[in-house]
């Protein structure tokens, strides 16, 4: 199957919008309006329609098959508990058989004004003029910004006291949870950290990306290296080495921010958390007690 070029997207898009009373101004988000963002393949197509009735649309979807083949489909609004409220906003995640993705979502015209603060905002169509001049789509939003003196004390704090859970799972063989532990607070904090890294070496200009997913280009090689080594599979061996490249990425990492920021780095836990981790790595299972 052909996939369907940028413009024939876009024709789409408008099109529709332009044909439907209903819809009655055209805005699009995120990457796509993103100067800096890398462009390839996969890159999504973030709309929202502003309509007159959201109900309307949600009700009859017969208007999906104006767009293409649907390879599959969700509508995370369906999905919440309590339903959402339809007079609000309902978005369709549309990814088509052509390999074409729209996140197409439908708000009310009312929170027009509230839409266009997200710097990545384009607007594509505005029949009534009521959006007013949008500046330039920039990442603005999205730039890391420094932290306070509590939010660093914070990210350590947590970055050490879940480290400690990390060493639990992985000497009760509970693969599962030090899994999770491992690779959701302990890596999220180590993310954090490397974020603040990035904003300080940057002037806080550079975009780490969802999730971090501009690491790689953002890190210096050694760092991102360091980073890699901190993805384990499932050997219990390879995860406790995973863990400590975890420890020494996350303190070399938070000494520099410290030092740059003026704040004090929790030496101490550190010391004291990498001698307990180490101390539980080598306890033999049939210990009758952990000292």
């Amino acid at each position: 199957m052909n996939r369907r070029s940028d413009k024939e997207m876009m024709d789409t898009i408008l099109g529709f919008a332009a044909g439907d009373e209903r819809i009655r101004a055209v805005m699009m988000n995120g990457s796509r309006v993103n100067p800096d963002a890398p462009r390839d393949l996969f890159q999504d197509y973030d709309i929202v329609y502003f309509v007159t009735s959201v109900d309307d649309f949600v009700a009859d979807r017969s208007w999906i098959r104006r767009f293409g083949d649907i390879l599959i489909m969700q509508t995370p609004d369906d999905n919440v508990v309590p339903p959402n409220d339809r007079s609000d906003s309902f978005a369709f995640l549309m990814l088509f058989t052509d390999g074409n993705r729209i996140d197409l979502t439908y708000c009310p015209v009312e929170r027009i004004s509230r839409c266009r603060d997200d710097s990545l905002s384009l607007m594509l169509l505005d029949k009534d003029g009521i959006a007013g001049d949008l500046p330039p789509p920039s990442n603005h939003d999205y730039l890391p910004a420094p932290p306070s003196a509590k939010q660093f004390a914070d990210c350590c704090n947590e970055f050490w006291w879940v480290s400690t859970y990390v060493a639990k799972g992985l000497w009760r063989d509970e693969l599962p949870y030090a899994k999770f532990m491992v690779d959701r607070p302990v890596r999220d904090m180590v993310a954090l950290m490397l974020t603040w890294h990035i904003g300080i070496r940057s002037g806080f200009t550079a975009d780490p990306g969802k999730c971090g997913k501009y690491f790689k280009s953002c890190l210096e090689p050694a760092k991102w290296e360091s980073y890699v080594r901190t993805y384990a599979d499932a050997d219990v061996n390879r995860m406790w080495d995973a863990l400590f490249e975890m420890g020494d990425l996350f303190r070399d990492t938070a000494i520099g921010v410290a030092n740059r920021l003026g704040f004090e780095y929790p030496f101490d836990d550190d010391n004291r958390v990498t001698a307990y981790l180490k101390h539980v790595r080598a306890l033999p299972k049939s210990a009758g007690r952990l000292y």
